[in-house]
């Protein structure tokens, strides 16, 4: 394919609360965006849900108003790139195509148990070493294992064969290819808790472990790869789907940190720091994640990676549970209405800490209120609580690379936040660089595609099209960052083990 017959690439980018496609062309711009919300289910304290269902048709929608919204054929794109939320896991009857129960998603917490009993029996050291991940309920292996156990006839349909597991990307690929396609890449195998990112293959062991038979789960491809084509019948048009990545990963790759040591920040649903560490995957001793940054021409590259829960997500609790603002914006109008917090401290543990805590019993508090605290102070103190949280990633980062990074590139909704980002580069003294284009997932999704089609030719290529919106350098003076710091680490004490002491 060239650029003279298709001229567009879309990416679709399926993320934890909306999904959004967007058509580029070869200059990386966007000429349609199309993103449709879809409903969030909380039917216990902890748990979280998607209807898978609902989830695909959304997805399908918004490719199918994309599209007619550029004012363009099908036949004019070149590729389609997806991108997904990580972890969120999926089971479905290979032979009806329906999920056996809801998607649950990464934030949920219900298997908090399986992992704690993993741990006690000793195989904790045994899932890190081979996986790269800290045990934990945020990955889909114990997910999987929940469904099996507590969906009826779910294990005995399994181990016939007739049940297929997937992360998000797996299940849309599945349902686009009217089932013709069961796969998954590299990036998003790494997050299952079930993948050996050494020997790169699916775990005998972890399998066992976790009682999930391996014939439930997708071939494992490259990001960058043609896996097949749209069906007509089901999208009204064939277009090839050339990669799947892991949101993250792919804001990595839009971001160009394409070689060692180059390093971003999301700020989305929750806040994700990435380190490219090459060809080498580094063990981290500061409860960091070691995982796979992307797969190209059969050459994996892995990264270093701090988990937040709770990023964008605490802006949408004071609008949706609080009720203190109506929009994202009007947070930023508050916060900046006042020279500082006044003392208030949050911690958004809502579902958990995660880096470098990992403590799946925390849970949110307020701290530091006097009488003259007002809604402005915790519009505040939310901003620097999620500012603070990428600070822990970033001093763990530094110190198991033995790398002293210089500066942070940003991307992501929450990052519009100029108020946010400024004090993102005064808590970590250093300069934060924020791109024109802050939807870099997306677009590093659409990248993996037009590499894998042709529609761009190199890597260089890609990173002559990233440009610098603006750079946010420190001003805050070492004593308040300092102070500040002990604060949040206090109020941090406070909301460890929470649930565990009722």
């Amino acid at each position: 394919m060239t650029r003279s017959s298709n001229n567009y690439i879309m990416a679709l980018d399926q993320g934890t609360t909306s999904s959004r496609a967007i058509i580029y062309n070869s200059k990386a711009q966007k000429i349609a965006l199309v993103q449709q919300e879809f409903s969030q289910h909380f039917p216990k304290p902890g748990w979280v849900e998607h209807d898978a269902v609902e989830l695909y048709l959304c997805s399908l929608t918004v490719m199918q108003q994309a599209i007619r919204q550029a004012k363009i054929n099908s036949e004019q794109i070149s590729a389609i790139g997806i991108t997904n939320q990580r972890e969120t896991v999926v089971v479905w009857d290979k032979n009806t195509g329906e999920p056996v129960y809801n998607a649950i998603v990464w934030q949920c917490r219900r298997t908090a148990d399986i992992v704690s009993s993993l741990i006690k029996d000793g195989k904790g050291s045994t899932i890190q070493e081979k996986t790269g991940l800290i045990p934990d309920a945020y990955f889909s292996a114990t997910k999987i294992k929940w469904i099996l156990d507590n969906v009826k006839d779910a294990r005995k349909k399994a181990e016939n064969g007739e049940l297929l597991a997937g992360t998000i990307d797996t299940w849309l690929v599945w349902k686009l290819t009217a089932g013709k396609v069961h796969i998954t890449d590299y990036t998003n195998a790494s997050r299952t808790m079930l993948f050996n990112i050494h020997s790169l293959e699916w775990d005998t062991e972890l399998l066992s472990m976790m009682d999930i038979p391996r014939s439930m789960l997708p071939e494992v491809k490259d990001s960058s790869c043609i896996y097949g084509t749209t069906d007509k019948d089901i999208c009204g048009f064939e277009i090839p789907i050339a990669s799947c990545i892991g949101d993250q990963q792919a804001a990595l790759f839009g971001q160009g940190c394409f070689n060692s040591g180059e390093i971003k920040t999301t700020y989305g649903t929750g806040c994700f720091m990435l380190m490219n560490t090459g060809n080498t995957p580094i063990m981290s001793k500061n409860n960091l994640l070691t995982t796979i940054a992307i797969s190209t021409d059969g050459k994996v590259q892995y990264a270093l990676e701090g988990s937040v829960f709770m990023g964008g997500a605490t802006i949408k609790w004071l609008r949706d549970q609080l009720g203190i603002i109506r929009t994202a914006h009007e947070c930023d109008t508050l916060a900046e209405s006042v020279t500082d917090s006044n003392g208030v401290v949050l911690v958004p543990a809502f579902t958990g800490l995660g880096t470098p805590y990992w403590d799946p019993y925390a849970r949110g508090i307020l701290v530091g209120l006097t009488r003259g605290a007002n809604k402005a102070h915790i519009c505040r103190a939310t901003l620097e609580a999620i500012a603070q949280q990428v600070n822990d990633m970033l001093l763990c980062m530094q110190e198991d690379s033995g790398i002293q990074i210089k500066q942070l590139k940003v991307d992501g909704g929450a990052s519009i936040s100029n108020v946010m980002m400024q004090f993102q580069a005064d808590i970590l003294n250093k300069p934060v660089f924020r791109p024109k284009n802050v939807e870099t997932t997306a677009l590093g999704a659409a990248f993996c595609a037009g590499l894998a089609t042709g529609f761009w030719k190199s890597k260089d290529e890609i990173l002559n099209i990233w440009k610098v919106d603006k750079i946010f350098m420190p001003t805050m003076k070492s004593n308040q960052r300092e102070m500040l710091r002990i604060q949040w680490t206090r109020a941090v004490e406070r909301s460890k083990g929470w649930i565990a002491e009722q």
